[in-house]
């Protein structure tokens, strides 16, 4: 599992959202298919919802970009019923998953695979850019070392922060984190980025728990509902600063 909030903090359900069944090498793609910006937005170890369509529709109107969102699981995301991790079955079936389908290499290979592809499918995107969720984070940074294919990345309440990985950055780098994650992490993080001269930002969000922009977000609630829009509002802010 991608780490410990997402193995104890149940993912929210909104009532109006129901997977179409479908499942293709890209699950949405949304904003001007003749975009110059493209993103690619990597969803959390539950998969597509419609809080991380949402965010994505935001990015795209905010930026005028082409935001796509692939499917990494092919279908087999986590299920919801799956946390918390309370069971051996449960446990298993989360390993599982990231032994397989999440697995963190393999789908670090798959996305710097993908970009040549969408460069040709969409040739008029000049600059491509990517945002993680949490254990789409950790893949989204891994991507952001030496020949990377993208001009700038972020990650939100990541998982499995790692000070090493901050430091293998070459390009302008966004984390906002939440409450759930690890202090000393989220400090190391701002260590290096004080430091590398690549151009990073970091903040915490203090009220918001692990998963605010992703499937975890509570949209109905007015205060989450406010930092869902002010975080995906703040990466958009970051982005265009080198996507123009």
């Amino acid at each position: 599992m991608s780490c410990e909030a997402c193995r104890t903090i149940p993912p929210v359900v909104p009532q109006d959202y129901s997977p179409t069944g479908t499942y293709q090498t890209l699950a949405d793609v949304t904003g001007p298919k003749d975009a110059v910006a493209g993103i690619v937005d990597i969803y959390d170890i539950f998969g597509m919802s419609s809080q991380t369509i949402q965010g994505a529709d935001m990015l795209a109107a905010r930026l005028n970009a082409l935001v796509l969102i692939p499917d990494f699981f092919h279908g087999a995301a986590a299920q919801h019923d799956w946390v918390p991790a309370d069971t051996e079955e449960k446990k298993q079936l989360l390993a599982d998953l990231v032994a397989n389908q999440a697995s963190i290499p393999k789908n670090v290979d798959v996305l710097r695979q993908a970009i040549p592809v969408y460069e040709t499918e969409f040739p008029s995107v000049k600059k491509w850019a990517a945002l993680g969720l949490c254990w789409g984070g950790k893949v989204t940074v891994l991507a952001s070392g030496p020949g990377t294919p993208f001009t700038v990345t972020g990650q939100v309440h990541p998982g499995r922060m790692d000070k090493a990985d901050a430091e293998k950055l070459t390009i302008p780098h966004i984390v906002l984190a939440s409450k759930d994650e690890p202090a000393d992490a989220v400090t190391a993080y701002e260590e290096v980025f004080q430091g590398n001269g690549v151009g990073g930002y970091i903040e915490t969000y203090q009220t918001m728990w692990h998963g605010w922009m992703g499937s975890r977000a509570n949209l109905e609630e007015k205060e989450s509902c406010a930092e869902f829009a002010r975080g995906y509002a703040q990466v958009a802010d970051f982005f265009e600063k080198y996507l123009q």
